[in-house]
C-alpha cells in the first residue's frame, strides 16, 4: 500500500497548447507496476481535475502505491485552448500518456474515467497500445454512448451509482452486457452520479479490483 508520495503541479504540452496538471508519485525508487491517468468531468458543467470523484479515484490508486497523473483538459482552468466536446480532448489524453511514457518510460499504464471522462478517456485508453487497464465511473450512458467498448479486451472496471441522473443503472447493465471481458460491474447502491456520501465504497470498488488485477 502506499505510504506517502510526491506531489508535482506543472504543464505539459498538449496539442491546444500547455495542459495544467498535478503529478502524484510514490515516496521510493523502484520501478511502479503502473503508471495510472484520471480524466475529469464534462467542463461545461464545473469538472475539473479537481473534482471530488476524480481526487478520490486518485487517492484510491495512489494508495496502491501508483503514480497517478490529473490534469485539466483543454480550456479548463489554467489549460490553453478552448472545449472541444469530446474530440480535441482525446488529443488531450493523448498528450497525458506521452507525458507518463516519457516520464516512466516503458511502465504500462491505466486510464481512468469520471463522467464526461469516462468516454474520452476510455475510448483512447482502449485503442493506445500502452494502455493494459481501465476504470470507468458514472458513465452518463443516458446521453452518451460507448461503441468501442464492445472490442476492448483489457481488463476494466465501471463503478455506477444506483441513482446516477445522467446513468440509469438499467442502461449502464445493458451496456455492460456488451462489453468484451475480463470486466466488472461494481454498482453503489443509492449513490447519486457524483456519489455524494459515498464515496468510501468508491474508495473499496478501486482498490479491491486493482489488487486483484494488477500486481503492484
Amino acid at each position: 500500500m502506499g505510504t506517502g508520495h510526491d506531489s508535482r503541479s506543472f504543464f505539459f504540452e498538449g496539442p491546444a497548447g500547455p495542459l495544467e496538471a498535478i503529478l502524484w508519485t510514490p515516496l521510493g525508487a523502484r520501478r511502479p507496476a503502473l503508471v495510472c491517468l484520471v480524466c475529469h468531468p464534462h467542463p461545461l458543467f464545473g469538472g475539473t481535475m479537481h473534482n471530488k470523484v476524480v481526487y478520490q479515484v486518485a487517492k484510491s490508486l495512489d494508495a496502491q502505491g501508483l503514480p497517478v497523473l490529473r490534469f485539466n483538459f483543454r480550456g479548463t482552468g489554467k489549460s490553453a485552448g478552448s472545449h472541444d466536446h469530446g474530440n480535441g480532448e482525446q488529443g488531450d489524453v493523448r498528450a497525458a500518456l506521452d507525458f507518463l511514457a516519457s516520464e516512466f518510460s516503458g511502465a504500462p499504464q491505466l486510464v481512468a474515467g469520471f463522467s464526461f471522462g469516462s468516454m474520452v478517456g476510455l475510448q483512447v485508453g482502449c485503442e493506445d497500445p500502452r494502455v493494459q487497464a481501465l476504470i470507468g465511473l458514472g458513465l452518463p450512458v443516458d446521453r452518451l454512448v460507448f461503441p468501442f467498448l464492445a472490442a476492448c479486451g483489457k481488463p476494466k472496471l465501471f463503478v455506477q451509482g444506483g441513482r446516477d441522473q445522467f446513468g440509469a443503472i438499467a442502461k449502464a447493465r445493458e451496456l455492460f452486457k456488451t462489453v468484451a471481458e475480463p470486466k466488472e460491474l461494481v454498482e453503489v447502491g443509492d449513490a447519486d452520479h457524483f456519489f455524494v456520501g459515498k464515496l468510501d465504497q468508491v474508495d473499496r470498488a478501486i482498490q479491491n479490483w486493482v489488487a486483484k488485477t494488477i500486481v503492484v
